[in-house]
């Protein structure tokens, strides 16, 4: 069945084709009844290619060795930079090792969750005793020849321990957590500064 062409007037042409632009097309294979203006595409802009640079990046470097993992900056940078809470004379006398803690916890050889539990319990009893600076040992982490393609952190605990310390229970107690002087252990020790016990 074949359908009949209408010849429209020039009134109903301008109302269909005022139609035409609010419709949205339909996926059809018939052709439309009434001839109607086709709408003008804009220009897409034109492709340009990457610069000799942008290619360079993709090339291998021909040295062989694969780019290192900076995963973030150093820990003793990140603590370097957090403003200090606790008496500057101190602070200073402190970060040259001439404070001696009080007291010492080693953490070696202890899995992640031997160590968060004994760390908790050393310092809430060290705040309870009136003690003020603490040194926790935590090593530095063994050295991994080939880590693979997804890199890890070298020394868990040397990662974790800050965090535990700002975080409750101890949050509230700990006034200053520092990287050790070298004379303490330096990048595998912390200084832990207590706040004064209220009472």
């Amino acid at each position: 069945m074949s359908r009949k062409r209408r010849n429209l007037s020039a009134e109903d042409r301008e109302l269909w084709g005022r139609v035409v632009q609010t419709a949205r097309p339909l996926r059809s294979t018939q052709m439309p009844v009434f001839d109607a203006p086709e709408p003008q595409a804009a220009p897409k802009p034109p492709i340009k290619p990457a610069s000799a640079a942008a290619r360079a990046v993709l090339r291998p470097n021909g040295s062989g060795a694969p780019p290192g993992h900076d995963l973030a900056n150093p820990l003793s940078d990140a603590l370097a930079q957090v403003p200090v809470q606790m008496d500057k004379r101190k602070f200073q006398r402190m970060s040259r090792g001439k404070l001696d803690p009080d007291a010492r916890i080693d953490l070696h050889g202890m899995t992640l969750s031997q160590a968060h539990g004994a760390l908790n319990s050393f310092i809430l009893r060290a705040q309870a005793s009136g003690l003020r600076l603490v040194l926790v040992i935590t090593g530095k982490g063994r050295t991994v020849s080939d880590d693979g393609p997804i890199p890890r952190r070298q020394g868990a605990l040397k990662h974790d321990v800050p965090q535990w310390l700002r975080m409750a229970p101890l949050g509230s107690v700990v006034l200053e957590v520092r990287e050790a002087h070298q004379r303490h252990g330096g990048a595998g020790a912390y200084y832990v500064y207590l706040r004064r016990t209220r009472g």
